[in-house]
């Protein structure tokens, strides 16, 4: 059986490591370096480093904060943010990123995956999903959530597992930052009929929160942030909590 995953998630702005309430109030959570060094030292599976508002700023993600952290880290190192082309992912490779994490040009080019995923392996392209439920759909958003699409979020994660994606991030932006839960119902629904990983993300507030997307959500891993950044839960503590749970994790 495959181990479930535990996965932070360094929400970047502008140098600093940041989280708000459903991708808005942010508030600043500490220098990134120090806090992936930490989740490294802690157990923690693999690290996600999100620059948030890359694209909308229309600048690349900041590829020597990005060096920065891959010397501090032994664990899968995963970057989004402003992704945009080739060149894009092999600068970030170069820089010490594992696998790189695109959205809005997914979207604005769904062809960018078939191109990532031939150059660079299916292994190293995770396509992430902002999806938030407006008049009875769930609907992807784009730019850090600001933008909707018409895109329906179950059907375009068909797609990008189709086009070659080797991994979904998911993030139901209803729940972000709440604290009251994944989106347990959405995240099995994709999870359940797709061939490849989904890692669930929004809403974390309790150990059970884990158990619960790991069973019910049928999720392959779960992301955090804020509960990591101040401390609310431990990762090692987590860790043992999902075992005597039954749930398979890395020890």
């Amino acid at each position: 059986m495959l181990t479930k995953r535990i996965i932070p998630c360094l929400d970047i702005k502008d140098g600093r490591t940041v989280k708000g309430i459903n991708f808005v109030e942010l508030r600043d959570a500490g220098d990134p370096v120090a806090l992936a060094k930490l989740y490294s030292e802690q157990g923690a599976d693999e690290l996600v480093f999100l620059d948030i508002t890359a694209t909308v700023d229309k600048r690349k993600t900041l590829v020597d904060l990005v060096t920065q952290v891959a010397k501090e880290v032994r664990i899968p190192f995963t970057v989004g943010g402003g992704i945009g082309s080739v060149e894009d992912v092999y600068a970030l490779l170069a820089a010490g990123a594992d696998k790189i994490s695109i959205n809005s040009a997914a979207v604005q080019q769904p062809q960018l995956i078939d191109q990532l995923a031939k150059e660079f392996g299916s292994q190293c392209v995770v396509v992430a999903i902002d999806t938030r439920h407006i008049d009875g759909v769930d609907l992807v958003h784009t730019h850090g959530g600001r933008k909707v699409t018409a895109l329906q979020t179950k059907t375009w994660a068909r797609e990008l597992a189709d086009r070659g994606a080797g991994e979904i991030l998911l993030t139901s932006m209803d729940h972000d930052g709440t604290k009251a839960g994944f989106a347990l119902a959405l995240t099995a629904a994709i999870s359940g009929t797709l061939p490849i990983p989904v890692i669930a993300s929004g809403g974390a507030g309790k150990m059970v929160h884990f158990k619960d997307v790991f069973t019910s959500g049928k999720a392959d891993a779960a992301l955090a942030a804020s509960i990591f950044h101040f401390k609310e839960i431990e990762i090692p503590e987590l860790k043992r909590y999902l075992s005597d749970e039954g749930v398979v994790v890395r020890k």
